[in-house]
């Protein structure tokens, strides 16, 4: 059991940085986020937008983003926190990548980013479901992954209700079996507008000329840091919850 008290500690670290206050660096970036936002062409915020919506349906309602690879029953907390950290790692290469490609073409190039950006998440996403023993064919599983992605990407009001749900899922996820209810209540534009907030500073650096390749492989990594350590712990608070498998 000293893994998962050890476990037990790591995530009560995170919380505390999760619910941090914005340091002065991060209020800056948002001010100037904002301003550099204001330059950027309305078609390129429809874009974002309308991908925003389009992938969410999809990772709902879709069979594009389930694994190949099978639900892994019966895996120990620690087993399963290596096969992540292994899947982790292999996804932000391929977004830090992906990053320095689109950011070294410029606008154009960027907004082709975007989309690209979010499917890497999601794909992600899906497999570390699998990682930790949830079959992504159930629909409560996918909103959880939603909640999931939400919470990384969320100002710290939306966060406490997320980590709030996500820690009561065992009994919370009950509600969750209608997909067209789930889909009519869904709050697209507060989904979209904090997405949108938690990555512009640097995903508009991206499109700078000159600086671009650099700022789109360093905005791609530091996105799927945060989305990595917040849904690995999403699930560890699951399965320490669930006390199965340990």
């Amino acid at each position: 059991m000293n893994y998962e008290h050890n476990v037990h500690k790591e995530i009560a670290a995170w919380e505390r940085q999760f619910f941090k206050p914005p340091g002065w660096l991060e209020k800056t970036s948002k001010t100037i986020g904002k301003r550099i936002n204001d330059l950027i062409p309305p078609k390129v915020h429809n874009v974002i937008t309308a991908t925003i919506k389009s992938i969410v349906r999809t990772a709902l309602f879709g069979a594009e983003y389930t694994p190949k690879r099978s639900v892994l029953q019966g895996l120990s907390l620690e087993l399963a926190d290596q096969e992540a950290k292994q899947l982790f790692s292999l996804y932000q290469k391929i977004a830090t990548a992906e990053g320095a490609g689109t950011g070294a073409g410029g606008i154009a190039l960027s907004i082709v980013d975007f989309p690209a950006l979010i499917a890497i998440k999601m794909k992600f996403l899906f497999e570390l479901a699998h990682v930790y023993g949830y079959d992504t064919k159930q629909f409560s599983e996918r909103v959880f992954i939603l909640k999931v992605f939400q919470m990384a990407f969320s100002g710290a009001e939306q966060r406490a209700k997320l980590l709030h749900s996500i820690k009561r899922w065992d009994t919370e996820k009950e509600l969750f079996f209608s997909e067209t209810e789930y889909s009519k209540n869904m709050d697209w534009e507060t989904f979209q507008k904090e997405y949108r907030d938690s990555i512009d500073f640097r995903k508009m650096l991206q499109m700078v000329p000159g600086i671009g390749a650099v700022a789109g492989a360093w905005a791609n990594y530091t996105i799927l840091e945060e989305l990595g350590e917040a849904a690995m712990n999403a699930y560890r608070l699951r399965r320490l919850n669930e006390g199965s498998w340990l």
